[in-house]
């Protein structure tokens, strides 16, 4: 593991795996997620170089107004449309762009935030500390592979206090359901 800690002189990239995210904050609180805040928490002081948010688009475009706030939060979205099957199974799998990304943008940073729960990412994240960068995950503890717990260089659990990072329910920025 790479033992450096955090300071204000590293750079670094976040990647929000914002269907995990989503789910996450829906299941556990009935609640959608503050991505303002998290990223406030991600990048702790230090120089933000990027901030990807992996999002799915429908046919009818409702999410848009959500990928706006996104966008005006500094957090650049990537999108993929949802893919819609024979017999109503939808799927919009982001997992190999996020590690794509973070590979291709890890040359640029000294730290690289996982911004998800989802244990595929342990591979990421050990290949990511192979090549010398400190690795950060964030997520819900509840909803979090114990993978990732164990090989990330820092866990940042949302769950304490978890109202910071939860919007309050009057805004509307819907996301599809599926995962």
């Amino acid at each position: 593991m790479v033992t450096t800690l955090k300071n204000k002189d590293q750079r670094v990239a976040v990647f929000i795996d914002v269907q995990n995210m989503y789910h996450s904050a829906k299941n556990l609180y009935q609640s959608k997620v503050n991505f303002g805040e998290i990223l406030k928490t991600a990048v702790a002081g230090r120089k933000l170089i990027r901030a990807f948010a992996y999002v799915v688009r429908t046919k009818t475009g409702e999410e848009k107004p959500f990928f706006d706030a996104l966008t005006s939060l500094g957090i650049e979205t990537r999108v993929k449309d949802l893919q819609e099957y024979y017999g109503g199974l939808k799927k919009a799998d982001w997992d190999v762009g996020i590690a794509v990304d973070a590979i291709k943008t890890s040359d640029s940073v000294d730290a690289v935030v996982i911004v998800s729960g989802d244990g595929d990412f342990a591979p990421l994240i050990e290949y990511l500390q192979n090549h010398g960068k400190r690795v950060e995950a964030i997520a819900f503890g509840k909803s979090t592979s114990s993978k990732i717990r164990e090989v990330a260089d820092e866990f940042i659990d949302l769950e304490a206090p978890a109202d910071k990072y939860l919007l309050k329910q009057r805004k509307k920025w819907p996301i599809p359901l599926f995962h």
